[in-house]
């Protein structure tokens, strides 16, 4: 039996003229995580993550804190998905109205909401059917990897985003079958909670793949800096 541990990135650089880049206190964040794993004898037989500057230097982070090495592999699947053209397309003018988080939050969901209704999906470089595909591709290739293991280090550790992580979930709650709205629902949901290093953990045994812990930040609380969503 084996575990995928998904865990958001650090917290970027929101509101700067590059997002794609941990502020200091995601650096923070990724160390802290590094040492709870240390502390409760997580040793990673693989660390994955996408080919986004914020989630490899989550992953530099983390290793920084657990203080030990753990082979590390990109899979692109694992990148989130183009947040900035989907609000772009509800909204152009959408930048002018970042300085403002609430204002930016609602235009958000708005646009999201279009994005995964399915009914403007020649609007989008990746629809929103797109990316559920592309998740369910990634998730299972990250299962595959764990068959090769060594004993002794049976977790993969993924950093990924809260798009692309929120709809592993999704589909492991909704399951094969399920109808695209109540996907995109479900999905919807958890993604507004997800915190940055938040990890959730999927156990993967001979039955299949079930989620064990959605967002568990424990290595967060104490500080409340600490605690943040984008």
């Amino acid at each position: 039996m084996g575990r995928l541990l998904l865990v958001r990135h650090g917290q970027a650089s929101y509101g700067a003229a590059d997002y794609d880049v941990l502020s200091e206190l995601g650096g923070e964040q990724s160390r802290a995580l590094g040492r709870s794993f240390a502390e409760r004898g997580v040793r990673p037989g693989l660390v994955l993550c996408g080919s986004l500057r914020r989630q490899e230097q989550t992953v530099a982070g983390l290793l920084d804190g657990l203080g030990e090495e753990a082979p590390v592999a990109k899979d692109p699947g694992w990148d989130e998905f183009d947040f900035h053209g989907v609000v772009e397309v509800h909204e152009p003018r959408y930048r002018d109205l970042m300085a403002d988080e609430r204002v930016f939050q609602e235009l958000f969901e708005a646009a999201t909401g279009r994005w995964s209704s399915g009914t403007y999906d020649t609007e989008y470089s990746e629809s929103f059917a797109a990316f559920h595909g592309r998740v369910a591709g990634v998730l299972d290739r990250a299962v595959a990897l764990l068959a090769e293991l060594e004993q002794g280090h049976q977790d993969i550790v993924v950093v990924s985003s809260g798009g692309p992580i929120a709809m592993a979930v999704a589909q492991l709650t909704c399951g094969a079958k399920a109808d695209p709205v109540t996907l995109a629902t479900v999905w919807s949901s958890l993604s507004k909670v997800i915190v940055n290093t938040g990890v959730t953990k999927i156990i993967a045994g001979s039955s299949g793949l079930w989620m064990s812990t959605y967002n568990e930040h424990t290595h967060l609380e104490g500080d409340k800096r600490m605690f943040t969503y984008r």
